[in-house]
This record gives structure tokens, C-alpha cells and sequence, in this order.
């Protein structure tokens, strides 16, 4: 089992950046393929972002590809998403994710989740 917190959200006018951070604890952070994904008020839940147990294959959902970023320090215990270019539709709760099975892009796929940050961008 695992315990995932995440950290970083806030207010940001567009075009502005973020850093989320998640901290795990528990299980073996590397055990863990892990994920970002998103929830805008009214709306499913989508995925952001993924990434591998060691950080060598990274996914992206076509809406955040080359603004997002996601990584991962094993060292740390720690998952990041950093985020530029920032934009009202990013708008939403973001959550950590962690999957012992392979990286996934569904949220089925997880087992773990945080509780969410709040992002919310300005115009």
C-alpha cells in the first residue's frame, strides 16, 4: 500500500507556470508506475499525465503535450508535474495516481490516489 500527498496547486493568471508535487509513502516508491490526472468542476475525470516505474517512458494527453512535464524522483519519494503556458481549461483538482501494474493512461489502472490539489488560472 501507499499514501500519496499531493502539494503546489494555486491561483495563476494564463500563461503562468506551476510545480505539483506528489509525496508517497509506504510501499516502494519504485514499485509504482505512476500518474496525473484531472477533474474540472462538472466534468469526468481525465488523465494528464504518466509515468514508469524508473522515469523511462513518460505519457501525455494530446491537450497538455509539450506545456506538461511530468518526472519522478525515487530518491525521494516524490512525482512532479510541472506545468508553463498555463491555461483557464487546465482549470481543476489534479491527482496523483500510482499503479503497481504497468504505466497506464485510464484510471482504472490505479490503485492509489491523492486527494487533490486545486489549480485554478485566471484569463
Amino acid at each position: 500500500q501507499v499514501q500519496l500527498v499531493e502539494s503546489g496547486g494555486g491561483l495563476v493568471q494564463t500563461g503562468g507556470s506551476l510545480r505539483l508535487a506528489c509525496i508517497a509513502s509506504g510501499r516502494s516508491f519504485s514499485s509504482f508506475a505512476m500518474g496525473w490526472f484531472r477533474q474540472a468542476p462538472g466534468k469526468e475525470r481525465e488523465f494528464v499525465a504518466a509515468i514508469s516505474r524508473f522515469g523511462g517512458s513518460t505519457y501525455y494527453a494530446d491537450a497538455v503535450k509539450g506545456r506538461f512535464t511530468i518526472s519522478r524522483d525515487n530518491a525521494k519519494n516524490t512525482l512532479y508535474l510541472q506545468m508553463n503556458s498555463l491555461k483557464p481549461e487546465d482549470t481543476a483538482v489534479y491527482y496523483c495516481a500510482a499503479s503497481p501494474r504497468v504505466v497506464a493512461t485510464v484510471s482504472p489502472a490505479y490503485d492509489y490516489w491523492g486527494q487533490g490539489t486545486q489549480v485554478t488560472v485566471s484569463s
